[in-house]
C-alpha cells in the first residue's frame, strides 16, 4: 500500500469512528438526580425526569451517603422502579442505560426491574419500595 492510500484510509477510519460515537449512548446521558434523606427515605422531585430540552428521561441515578452503591430509578408507563446498582455476581457497580443495567466486570445484564437477563449473575438485583405524590418520589431505604 502506498503512503497516500494509507493516509487516506486512516483518515476515513477516524471520521467513521467519530461519526459512530455520536450515535452510541455514553456516560454523558446518565443524569445524577439531587435527593435528600427524610425518615430513612430518599426524596427527589419528579422534575428530575425532565431534561433541559423538556424531554422525559427513562432513568436517573441517585447517590446517597446511606449506601455504598448508587440506586437507579427507572420510569416506565408512569410507574417507578428503584434497583441497587451492585452486581449480584461479584459486587461490581453496574452501568445503566435505557433498557438494562450492565456489569462492566464480567458482562452480567439485568432488566430495568432488576431481573437477570444474562449470566454469570444468577440472582436478581435488590429492589426498593417506591412511593410517589404529586411532586415527589420517595425511595424507602
Amino acid at each position: 500500500m502506498e503512503r497516500r492510500d494509507f493516509i487516506k484510509n486512516c483518515s476515513l477510519l477516524c471520521v467513521s469512528v467519530a461519526g459512530l460515537s455520536v450515535l452510541l449512548p455514553g456516560c454523558g446521558s446518565i443524569h445524577y438526580a439531587s435527593s435528600t434523606i427524610e425518615q430513612n427515605k430518599l426524596k427527589l422531585s419528579k422534575s428530575e425526569f425532565i431534561d433541559e430540552k423538556k424531554a422525559e428521561r427513562k432513568f436517573v441515578v441517585i447517590r446517597s451517603e446511606k449506601s455504598q452503591f448508587p440506586i437507579c430509578l427507572y420510569k416506565k408507563s408512569g410507574e417507578y422502579v428503584a434497583v441497587y446498582m451492585q452486581c449480584t455476581h461479584q459486587g461490581c457497580e453496574l452501568q445503566p442505560n435505557k433498557i438494562s443495567l450492565v456489569c462492566p466486570c464480567h458482562g452480567s445484564e439485568f432488566s430495568t426491574d432488576g431481573r437477570v437477563l444474562n449470566p454469570p449473575a444468577d440472582k436478581d438485583l435488590k429492589q426498593f419500595k417506591v412511593i410517589t405524590d404529586n411532586e415527589n418520589i420517595y425511595i424507602e431505604l
